[in-house]
């Protein structure tokens, strides 16, 4: 169900589409992945609507001093028919202020994330079918120390649902989903548990990994630690999955999201030894890998 639009919305937005209409000249950022900028533009025009065109997978938006509102236009680098196809994850700044956000589609707005909602590590996903961003700065006294701002990411939905469904990560893959967890993940590493953390409040457990060999990593998440040059790092994944410390090595595979890695697949080393090898012996591995 659509929320009704907050009061001065309905204007904005039609005055917008008559601004457009007109031929007036739309504000581009410079960074075609992150835009930052600053409602103290829009001091002579309280209600100005300014447009935002960004055409990366992932990036950030920050806006200082918010006033009046913004359009996030996401247009990533793929084939239009894809975009049906695509979710669009946004992760507000810890101290994000001064703004609501609505997802907007023909004049109609659904809140997405009120001004002043405080959720660590909360992320907020749709359909990129279902509309656009409509970030509306709210009343303020003193907007000096308001900054609004978040993250935002593409994905395909099956990546997104598997990322978000407590059922996904929590279940153990079958051998077949392991394998192609091998191939297609952001990260495959074999390595042990050494410790569990908790975080209660953001419902999440932080896995800490001591790494024995690095297969692959799309981002530097796994650093080389001490004298000793041993890998480390941490996997988060859903603290309903009850993940705890124990004996033995694991292959972890998983995905990157916001900067965090995010577990996927990750069953026991010797278990996805012997995956490989009956699906080698059968010419069925969907790619190669060493298992040793």
């Amino acid at each position: 169900m659509r929320s009704a639009p907050a009061a001065g919305l309905l204007p904005l937005l039609l005055g917008l589409r008559l601004l457009l209409g007109g031929g007036a000249e739309a504000q581009y950022s410079s960074d075609l992945c992150n835009w930052k900028g600053s409602g103290l533009t829009h001091e002579s025009h309280k209600k100005d609507v300014e447009q935002v065109y960004l055409r990366c997978s992932e990036g950030s938006i920050e806006w200082m001093y918010p006033t009046g509102a913004l359009i996030v236009n996401l247009r990533p680098n793929t084939s239009p028919a894809s975009y049906k196809h695509l979710t669009v994850c946004i992760k507000p700044f810890k101290d994000s202020a001064g703004a609501n956000i609505y997802l907007e589609k023909t004049g109609e707005l659904k809140l997405l994330v009120r001004d002043g909602e405080r959720s660590p590590s909360k992320v907020y996903c749709f359909g990129y079918d279902q509309g656009g961003l409509f970030v509306e700065a709210t009343p303020q006294q003193d907007i000096s120390r308001k900054i609004t701002g978040f993250q935002y990411e593409l994905m395909s939905r099956g990546i997104a649902s598997d990322l978000h469904t407590v059922s996904a990560p929590c279940r153990p893959c079958s051998d077949t989903e392991v394998l192609l967890a091998v191939c297609t993940s952001d990260f495959v590493i074999r390595g042990s548990i050494q410790d569990v953390t908790n975080e209660a409040e953001e419902q999440e457990s932080v896995i800490h990994v001591g790494i024995n060999k690095l297969y692959r990593q799309k981002s530097k998440v796994f650093q080389l630690t001490g004298e000793s040059g041993n890998w480390r790092g941490q996997i988060k994944t859903l603290l309903e999955c009850g993940v705890r410390p124990g004996d033995g090595d694991f292959l972890f595979t998983g995905r990157m999201h916001f900067g965090e890695a995010r577990l996927g697949c990750a069953p026991r080393f010797k278990d996805f030894q012997r995956m490989y090898k009956e699906a080698k012996d059968k010419g069925l591995n969907p790619c190669e890998i060493g298992p040793d």
